[in-house]
């Protein structure tokens, strides 16, 4: 069997068990390792190199983190949440319909703004999404549903927005790895080859919109109604979260560090007073632990991808594919989404699968008679496919992280199941739809 194909495997069957994704990614990857030839030394020694790959990304969310906690202690998400409480109140005896759309609204379009006009990514969900868990339940709104449409705002405007994120995704990564294969990018416009996914992941949230559409019952009880009524705060305190917002925007385009704009946007709460300086350990301690496990997940990501690598088995997945493929270019390009989604969803990461893949893809799409449109296309669409329905996926990772404060979102079944079926499988069509008609 091919290692990729037993390691993905391996990882996928253990978190579906409810097994830990840290020791599921450990153990698909020890025995991936094995399978491909590198031994368990061999093994365990990729592992280890690729750790470091991992820790910017890391040290990156802790930081994100404590920036969050500050942000919190500001007040900002919780004038929010007591503003919709109200809401909430008025509109019970209207069934809270209103209400219920404008927070859908709300954390959609702070989800999509999160990857581009101020690009914190998923550091906005811990901040935000806890202390609106007592309106959400209120409105019974399933959360299976949230989970879809921040995974929906996390992912799409990078693969189609070439701003923020997305510019790093599809410039930075998406062509030039693509014209450093063999591909000639001159003149293509990367969003129009990346429309018709995006139309995908249009559609996948449509569909999970009436998938959750049934409201869902959450423990009351259990749902810490303190996040939403014990912080006070005031037009002051909001005024200096505001500054403390735009001044880590700035430092983060500026110097391109989402760790020293987190630092400066600290620092700012710290030096107005609005953390004390007594707590400011404290805050930065609790903010650091909040995104830890995100932190781990990824730095294993990072041993997982490399020891994929070291093995040398992608390619030879792909060389295995190339024999059901033939001449037919409909088959080779379902064929090349399909290890695109299997790579993606064992690594966690679209923007680290993608140098894997473009090696591989971009000759053999040459080969087949694709476009350089389509192939960018392709190669864009392999590499996000499996983004938002692997266990690994900071996209997953994040909903959980905020949904699952009072203990009532389970990650794999309530999160990485439903965001995997509404996202993959239209992504899969409308992706195959483009590398044929582009």
């Amino acid at each position: 069997m091919n290692a990729v194909v037993a390691a993905v495997g391996i990882m996928l069957i253990l978190s579906l068990c409810r097994v830990h994704v840290v020791v599921a990614l450990i153990a698909g990857a020890i025995a991936g390792g094995v399978l491909g030839g590198l031994g368990l030394e061999g093994s365990l020694a990729a592992f280890n190199k690729g750790l470091g790959g991992g820790a910017t990304v890391a040290l990156s969310y802790a930081l994100l983190g404590a920036f969050a906690v500050a942000i919190g202690k500001s007040g900002l998400a919780h004038a929010l949440a007591d503003r919709a409480l109200a809401m909430v109140g008025k509109q019970e005896s209207h069934g809270g319909g209103a209400v219920k759309w404008m927070m859908i609204g709300l954390l959609l379009a702070v989800a999509v703004s999160s990857q581009n006009i101020l690009p914190i990514h998923i550091a906005f969900i811990p901040l935000l999404v806890p202390p609106l868990l007592y309106v959400l339940s209120r409105l019974q709104i399933d959360r299976r549903l949230i989970a879809c449409v921040l995974a929906f705002g996390l992912v799409t405007p990078y693969m189609f927005l070439p701003v923020g994120f997305g510019s790093i995704f599809l410039n930075e990564i998406l062509l030039a790895n693509v014209a450093k294969s063999g591909a000639d990018i001159e003149g293509i416009n990367v969003s129009q080859a990346m429309l018709i996914p995006a139309i995908g992941m249009l559609a996948g949230l449509l569909i999970a919109m009436f998938s959750y559409r049934k409201p869902r019952t959450y423990d009351l009880a259990t749902v810490d109604q303190s996040k939403v009524v014990s912080v006070s705060y005031s037009p002051l305190t909001l005024l200096v979260a505001a500054l403390a917002v735009a001044a880590a925007f700035v430092v983060q385009l500026w110097l391109d560090s989402m760790i020293l704009g987190a630092l400066v946007g600290f620092v700012i709460f710290s030096v107005s007073g609005v953390v004390r300086w007594k707590e400011a350990d404290d805050l930065f301690t609790e903010g650091m632990k909040m995104m830890a496990m995100i932190g781990f997940i990824m730095i294993a990501a990072a041993g997982f991808a490399e020891v994929m690598r070291e093995t040398g088995e992608v390619k030879t997945l792909v060389d295995a594919s190339t024999q059901w493929i033939g001449n037919s270019k409909a088959v080779g390009a379902l064929m090349m989404l399909l290890v695109g989604l299997l790579v993606t969803i064992g690594i966690g990461s679209s923007f680290s699968t993608v140098p894997i893949i473009a090696a591989i893809f971009v000759p053999l799409g040459l080969e087949l008679g694709f476009s350089p449109l389509a192939i960018v296309s392709l190669v864009g669409t392999a590499g996000a496919l499996g983004d938002a329905g692997s266990p690994a996926s900071d996209s997953t990772l994040g909903p959980t992280a905020g949904l699952n404060a009072d203990g009532q979102h389970n990650h794999i079944w309530d999160t990485v199941v439903p965001t995997f079926l509404h996202y993959n499988l239209p992504l899969l069509a409308f992706g195959w739809f483009a590398a044929m008609t582009l």
